[in-house]
C-alpha cells in the first residue's frame, strides 16, 4: 500500500513523500529510519475516495471518555495509552495512539505531542491540555473537553435530525418525479404521437421531454452522474461553503437562526478555554475555527480592539458578535469575574433559542414541502392524462 508521509528533515524543513508499506506504521519507521521526523500518513486515494470520502475521523470523544477513567484510576500516562493502543491494534485509532506514546517517551509533553498529530487532536483540545499540564490538571480538562463536545455534539444532532425527513420526502419524491419523466412519460409519449397538435401546448411541452428521454436516456443519466460528483466535489471546497453560507445569511430569517447557531459555539468554545485557564486573547483567536468566514473577520477585529484595551463586551457589541441577552451576561461577567460561566449561559440560552427555531422550522417546512411534491407529481399525471379527457370530450 502506498502512503503519502509528512516529515520535517534536520533542517526543519518540511518534506512530502510517497513510501510503499504494509501499514501507517511501517512507513513511519521507514521515513524515521531516513532521519526524518514524522508529522504525518495518510493512505493514497484514488479521484472518487477523495471526492466522497470525508477527514478520516479520530473518536476523540471516546479517547477522552477512556483516558480520563484509566489517569483517574491512577495509571500513568504513557501506560494509559499503550493500554489503549493494545487494544486498537489494527485501527487508525491504534496507530494515533501508538505515535502519541512514541512522541511521549521522547520528552515531549502531552500537548506538545498532540500539536504533531493535528489530524486527530484539534487545537482547541490541545491547547485545552497545554493550559491544564501547568496546573496538573489533565483529568479536570479532559472532562471540560467533554462536556463542551457533548453539547456541541447536541445541537449538531438536533440540527441534523430535523433535516433528514425533508431530505427523505426530496429524495423519493425526486425519484418518484424522475420515473415518471423517464419511464412513464416517454410510454404515453408514443401512445399521443399520431395527434400531433391535437393535444393541449402543456401536453405537448410533457410529451416532447417523453420522446427527448427515450432518446437520449443514457447520455442524460451519464451527465446527471457527472453532474452530482461535480457536486459532491465542490462542496467539500471551502471556499463553496463559505460562498453558500453568505448566501444563506443574506436571507433574514435564516440569517438569523445561522447568527444564532455560530455565536452560540463561538460562546460555548470560549467559555472553555477561559475556564481552563487560557488567556482570552488567545482563546479568541483559537475560537474563531468555530465560526464561518463573515463572522471571523468580526472577531479577529474585536480581538484586536481587547488588545487595545476595551472590554470583552463592549469590543463583541461594536462588532456584530451578541444578542441583547449575551450583551447583558457579558457586562455581568466583567463586573463579577465570573466570564467563563456567563459565556456557557449565553450559550446555553442561545442553544435552546436554536432548539425551538428549528423545531418551528420542521413543522412548517414538512407539510409545504409534502404539498410542493405532491402538486408536481399530480401535474405530471394530469398532463399525460389530458389528451385521453380532451378526446373523451370531443367524442362526446
Amino acid at each position: 500500500m502506498r502512503y503519502h508521509v509528512k516529515a520535517l528533515n534536520k533542517d526543519g524543513a518540511v518534506l512530502a513523500l510517497t513510501l510503499d508499506a504494509a501499514s501507517a506504521q511501517d512507513a513511519w519507521q521507514i521515513a524515521s529510519g531516513q532521519g526524518l521526523s514524522v508529522l504525518s500518513a495518510q493512505t493514497e486515494r484514488n479521484f472518487f475516495a477523495r471526492i466522497f470520502e470525508g477527514r478520516s475521523s479520530f473518536p476523540l470523544s471516546l479517547f477522552c471518555q477512556e483516558l480520563k477513567v484509566l489517569l483517574a484510576a491512577g495509571i500513568t500516562l504513557v501506560d494509559a495509552l499503550d493500554t489503549l493502543a493494545e487494544r486498537e491494534q489494527k485501527s487508525r485509532m491504534g496507530v494515533v495512539l501508538e505515535r502519541l506514546a512514541g512522541l511521549l517517551r521522547e520528552g515531549r509533553t502531552l500537548a506538545d505531542a498532540m500539536e504533531r498529530i493535528p489530524e486527530a487532536f484539534p487545537p482547541l483540545f490541545s491547547a485545552s491540555v497545554r493550559a491544564s499540564e501547568t496546573s496538573g490538571e489533565i483529568v479536570e480538562a479532559l472532562g471540560r473537553y467533554l462536556a463542551y463536545q457533548g453539547q456541541v455534539d447536541a445541537i449538531r444532532k438536533k440540527v441534523v435530525s430535523a433535516s433528514v425527513y425533508p431530505a427523505m420526502i426530496i429524495l423519493f419524491g425526486g425519484l418518484v418525479l424522475l420515473f415518471m419523466l423517464g419511464y412513464v412519460v416517454p410510454r404515453f409519449s408514443a401512445i399521443y404521437a399520431d395527434r400531433g397538435d391535437a393535444v393541449s401546448f402543456a401536453s405537448r411541452m410533457l410529451l416532447q421531454w417523453g420522446r427527448f428521454v427515450s432518446t437520449h436516456g443514457y447520455e442524460m443519466a451519464a451527465y446527471a452522474g457527472a453532474g452530482l460528483v461535480a457536486a459532491v466535489f465542490w462542496l467539500r471546497q471551502a471556499s463553496v461553503r463559505a460562498w453558500l453560507l453568505a448566501g444563506l445569511r443574506r436571507i433574514p430569517a435564516i440569517g438569523r437562526v445561522l447568527q444564532i447557531f455560530f455565536l452560540a459555539r463561538l460562546y460555548r468554545t470560549l467559555g472553555m478555554l477561559l475556564r481552563g485557564g487560557i488567556p482570552a486573547v488567545h482563546a479568541l483567536e483559537m475560537a474563531s475555527g468555530v465560526l464561518e468566514p463573515g463572522l471571523r473577520s468580526r472577531l479577529e477585529a474585536a480581538r484586536d480592539a481587547i488588545r487595545e484595551g476595551l472590554p470583552l463586551s463592549e469590543a463583541f457589541h461594536r462588532h456584530g458578535l451578541t444578542t441583547p441577552v449575551a450583551m447583558r451576561l457579558l457586562r455581568v461577567a466583567e463586573q463579577t469575574g465570573s466570564m467563563s460561566e456567563m459565556l456557557e449561559s449565553a450559550a446555553a440560552f442561545h442553544e435552546e433559542e436554536l432548539a425551538r427555531a428549528v423545531d418551528l422550522f420542521t413543522r412548517l417546512f414538512e407539510p409545504a414541502l409534502m404539498m410542493v411534491i405532491g402538486l408536481l407529481v399530480g401535474a405530471v399525471v394530469v398532463l399525460m392524462y389530458m389528451p385521453i379527457f380532451e378526446l373523451a370530450g370531443a367524442v362526446g
